[in-house]
């Protein structure tokens, strides 16, 4: 009997298996293209809203500045270069600071006008996008784990940014003191100043009932200098003042020193900030050698204001 080749008959549930299995493949393919495809956009979102965050902490830390100990609005306007001076940081603050413009306190947060921030790594010029991968096959489905991690490291420099722009300011704040003294057109009344009896204090011993200057220590024969451009108005016996001089400074204030034992200067001389005008002794009403210096809103006696307060908001270091 010649061979015959046999159909094998199957039974109808592993028919049906091997169809599903094979019809299977062409369900699954779109399924993981669209996978992936998804995986590859969020981390593209996430690293937009990174960057926006970054831009936005970065500008904040440029706009502001945190007061510290030692700091006046005319050293913080110096050393961050703020266009209109102290005046007009005085003025864009003067809700945190108060009526007081020489009275600043750690921990203050100021804005700083006119400041030029300097140039964002935003803006620089824009690379192309790069052009879209095919879909990975199934297998390398789990990889955007790793993108999105990418992501996350890629935005900590701009939070380090943020941190050194503010640990920065008051460093720059400190070594900038120096300069900002100069450029001010100010110095102390004398080398090396330390403060005796303050203004204000009270006392039956002056004639107003409290003290109208701030007494410098200073040992007879100490030189003293001009504290800013002006013209002297005084140079004579002053009876309890003892010597004296005064200068008519150049923003209208007058200058007074008081008990010196020398005079170097003459009525109607021009004096510059730092010009030596005689030197401290004990003349006059007095318990002992001392600079007796006072700050005037005119030239006669009982127009004083707190003389260390202004040299401060000068930006002379008391």
């Amino acid at each position: 009997m010649p061979a015959q080749a046999r159909r094998i008959a199957l039974p109808r549930a592993a028919r049906i298996g091997i169809a599903t299995a094979v019809t299977g493949v062409s369900f699954a393919l779109p399924l993981v293209t669209a996978v992936t495809a998804q995986a590859h956009t969020v981390p593209a979102a996430q690293a937009s809203v990174g960057s926006a965050d970054a831009k936005s902490a970065a500008q904040a830390a440029q706009e502001s500045y945190r007061v510290v100990s030692g700091d006046t609005l005319s050293k913080i306007a110096d050393a961050q270069k703020v266009d209109g001076g102290w005046q007009a940081l005085y003025e864009k603050n003067r809700s945190v600071v108060g009526a007081d413009p020489n009275l600043i306190f750690p921990g203050q947060q100021l804005a700083l006008p006119g400041h030029a921030a300097a140039p964002s790594a935003d803006a620089a010029p824009a690379k192309p996008a790069a052009p879209a991968k095919p879909a990975a096959p199934a297998t390398q489905a789990a990889k955007p784990q790793a993108q999105v991690q990418v992501t996350t490291e890629a935005a900590k420099p701009s939070a380090q940014l943020q941190t050194q722009l503010q640990v920065a300011a008051p460093a720059a704040a400190v070594t900038a003191t120096p300069v900002a003294a100069a450029t001010s057109g100010y110095v102390a009344p004398l080398a090396n100043p330390k403060l005796g009896t303050a203004y204000g204090v009270a006392g039956s011993m002056w004639a107003s009932g409290h003290h109208t200057g701030q007494d410098f220590v200073a040992a007879t024969g100490t030189p003293l200098r001009a504290v800013a451009n002006g013209v002297v108005v005084k140079a004579g016996n002053g009876g309890a003042y003892g010597n004296e001089v005064e200068i008519k400074l150049a923003d209208g204030h007058y200058a007074e020193y008081a008990h010196l034992s020398s005079i170097g200067v003459k009525i109607g001389q021009t004096v510059t900030v730092g010009q030596q005008i005689g030197l401290s002794g004990a003349t006059g009403n007095v318990t002992g050698p001392h600079l007796h210096f006072e700050i005037r809103n005119g030239s006669e006696y009982g127009s004083d204001i707190n003389p260390v307060t202004y040299l401060r908001a000068h930006g002379v270091a008391l």
